[in-house]
């Protein structure tokens, strides 16, 4: 049984860190990503670029062509690269597990949910008939840095029991996650359907159900998660909610973004648009993970959260974050 609370030791965290940094020598330009959906292409390695983002961009949209990449300056939020912006601004998905670092913050930052409340998960998990089973490993119950760490959806689905049928869409509007960002011309807006029973709820908290939004903004309601947390460095919801992004990105869930050799916080996120349908892939992260400049975002169309971690590295090991 894998003990976060020893996870969370020194010792144990830069063994980890090791660990994926000994995996980096694999990521070079031209590295085939585990992932099954993200493939190469078959055109030539991209030209260098006067613009050093918009360069990593090129890289990182060569290793998966499909992928929308959204570049933010996360203090004034102008666009710094993007890929497939077009398209960025036109996709509507389910964000999956990237929304849970957004309302945990809100509800612990309103004193509605203690994040030291441990919560025990067997890794099964079915809601309104669909299978939600956790892929984290077993586990001692989690608090909730740990379970943002690990993506546990049992821990966030017990989250979910604390709101009311009539207060998620205010909670995810606060974030700017609902309408457009004005980011590019001909910009979708987020189609968000009001839950009314405390599975719909459940369903739309971890990302499944009831709310679709572009790669924009999800950019943009990071962007602002990343000004809550740089405004209240000290508060508890911003304690939790950065070690559990900065974790999640170095040995949980989303650590093959750790491979660009930029430390940076982030969370993946898996759904897909139907039910039993093709999945889809998002990793939303900060960089660097201290004081960060820039947030990213980016959507794999077909494949997994860590697969958009992967792309994510890509991209990080060609930014102008990356020291030599």
């Amino acid at each position: 049984m894998l003990h976060t609370r020893g996870m969370r030791s020194g010792i144990a965290r830069r063994a980890a860190r090791a660990a994926w940094l000994l995996a980096a020598a694999a990521l070079i330009v031209g590295s085939v990503p585990a992932g099954p959906c993200i493939g190469l292409s078959a055109q030539s390695p991209p030209r260098s670029s006067a613009d050093p983002w918009q360069s990593a961009v090129a890289h990182a949209v060569h290793m998966a062509p499909e992928a929308r990449i959204v570049v933010l300056d996360a203090q004034s939020g102008r666009m710094l690269a993007a890929g497939h912006l077009p398209e960025a601004a036109r996709t509507l998905a389910n964000p999956g597990s990237a929304l849970k670092p957004l309302l945990l913050y809100e509800l612990v930052s309103a004193g509605r949910w203690d994040p030291s409340r441990r919560i025990a998960c067997n890794r099964r998990l079915r809601i309104a008939g669909r299978s939600l089973n956790c892929s984290h490993p077993p586990a001692e119950p989690m608090n909730a840095e740990e379970a943002l760490t690990w993506s546990c959806n049992t821990y966030f689905a017990a989250v979910a029991g604390t709101l009311r049928t009539d207060e998620l869409r205010g909670l995810l509007a606060q974030t700017g996650l609902l309408g457009q960002t004005g980011l590019a011309p001909g910009e979708a807006t987020a189609v968000f359907r009001d839950p009314h029973n405390i599975d719909e709820i459940r369903l739309a908290l971890l990302g499944v159900e009831g709310v679709r939004v572009t790669p924009l903004e999800m950019a943009a309601a990071y962007r602002w998660l990343a000004a809550q947390l740089a405004a209240h460095p000290d508060s508890p919801a911003s304690s939790v909610v950065r070690g559990g992004l900065a974790d999640s990105a170095s040995f949980g869930m989303g650590g093959a973004a750790a491979l660009g050799g930029v430390p940076v916080a982030g969370k993946t996120g898996t759904a897909s648009l139907d039910l039993g349908g093709q999945t889809h892939g998002w990793f939303m992260g900060m960089a660097p993970a201290v004081a960060p400049s820039v947030v990213i975002a980016v959507y794999v169309p077909a494949g997994y959260g860590g697969d958009a971690a992967r792309v994510a590295a890509e991209l990080l090991a060609h930014s102008p974050l990356r020291q030599p």
